[in-house]
């Protein structure tokens, strides 16, 4: 008997769906539950935007110029050279990784992930019929998985799903161990997706591409973390050579084209360095702000955030339902976080996400509201 896949809710959009219905209220909401940035899309696209609306008709269309530019991008950030034509524009990431898991692998394929990992890596891999392999990844590890773990699966995995910086934890994989984790796949025939889409966002050493290592890497990037533009529904995938026309005829039927609208936006935010990086500024203040807060909050156990704007904290001397804790946290503050069950359905229970991609006056309200209602929990 057919029997359809059996997909976990996204427990954040349950938290935000609360959030908003209290607002509604009148409550006042301070949103951290999404990696969602408060800032909008850069002037400059905006502009080329509202000059679309009133001059084009639009269509299904994939910009040659975007592709272009972004193959450049691609030099000139990590002296990779990319073909254009392996560029394929998508309505975001979510279906870029679709594209390439469905360029790659046939129903049934073991695809390995880190646990915790994107709460959507493990659903869309069930949604297509694959199956997660996930790979338990803690403090040791940095949540991050490592090649020492890829090496040690037995049987070898067909697939890896790896991002860094990684959500929920902001943590990157150091150049010298992506290079490690690219020769064990090459090794044992693991094809590799490599999530990028908060390349960008980093507070430290910025984040290499898998491309440096792996040139047959699918990787799954998108316009919403770095240039600020998650409601306008624009990523991409970058297929090695082989795989063009299999990745083309999947967009095509699945998706058709990203909108029209999205990629002349899109073309004009590479030109608005200097806005994106004040974003990034203002992140690396929110982030140093919660640093600073958690401690008196009683949260010393955190996955180091190296780059995109989450920090994963570990709660467990306060609740084992991190579920039912988010809820009352947002109840009885007004602040609305993610918890840890959405990213680790086994140790998740004990962990809390928080995103710092709001503005920063919001960060410091969070952190006012949050001090006295943690340090209360402690003294329970």
């Amino acid at each position: 008997m057919n029997k359809v896949a059996d997909i976990a809710p996204f427990h954040a959009i349950a938290i935000s769906r609360e959030a908003h219905a209290l607002e509604e209220q009148g409550r006042s909401i301070l949103h951290m539950e999404f990696g969602q940035p408060s800032t909008g899309a850069p002037a400059r696209a905006i502009a080329v935007a509202h000059h679309v609306l009133d001059t084009e008709p639009m269509g299904y269309w994939e910009s040659t110029a975007l592709k272009q530019r972004m193959a450049r991008d691609y030099q000139d950030r990590y002296a990779v050279t990319v073909d254009p034509e392996q560029i394929i524009l998508t309505c975001g990431a979510s279906p870029a990784l679709v594209l390439a898991l469905t360029s790659l692998f046939a129903p049934g394929a073991r695809v390995a992930t880190a646990r915790p990992g994107y709460v959507a890596y493990r659903n869309t891999l069930k949604a297509l019929y694959l199956d997660p392999v996930e790979v338990a990844c803690g403090p040791a590890e940095r949540y991050q998985i490592s090649a020492d773990a890829l090496a040690a699966l037995a049987p070898a995995p067909d697939g890896l799903v790896l991002a860094s910086p990684a959500n929920p934890t902001g943590t990157i994989i150091p150049p010298a161990e992506l290079a490690r984790i690219a020769a064990v796949c090459a090794d044992r025939g693991i094809r590799i997706i490599s999530d990028e889409i908060y390349h960008g966002l980093s507070f430290g050493e910025p984040a290499h591409s898998m491309l440096q290592y792996a040139p047959d890497a699918v990787i799954v990037n998108s316009f919403s973390k770095y240039y600020s533009m998650a409601g306008w529904r624009l990523g991409w995938v970058v297929v090695p050579p082989e795989l063009i026309d299999t990745a083309r005829a999947r967009m095509g039927n699945l998706f058709l084209t990203p909108p029209v609208l999205a990629q002349r936006a899109g073309l004009a935010a590479f030109d608005c360095a200097d806005e994106l990086e004040g974003h990034v500024a203002s992140y690396r203040r929110n982030r140093q702000l919660l640093l600073d807060a958690l401690p008196v909050m009683g949260l010393a156990r955190i996955a180091p955030p190296d780059g995109a704007f989450y920090i994963y904290a570990d709660i467990s001397h306060l609740t084992d339902d991190s579920l039912g804790f988010c809820q009352r946290l947002l109840r009885e503050t007004g602040v609305a976080t993610a918890p840890g069950i959405d990213f680790d359905p086994v140790d998740g229970h004990r962990f809390i996400r928080f995103s710092f991609a709001v503005s920063t006056d919001r960060v410091e309200d969070a952190i006012g509201r949050m001090i006295p209602w943690f340090q209360a929990q402690t003294a329970r």
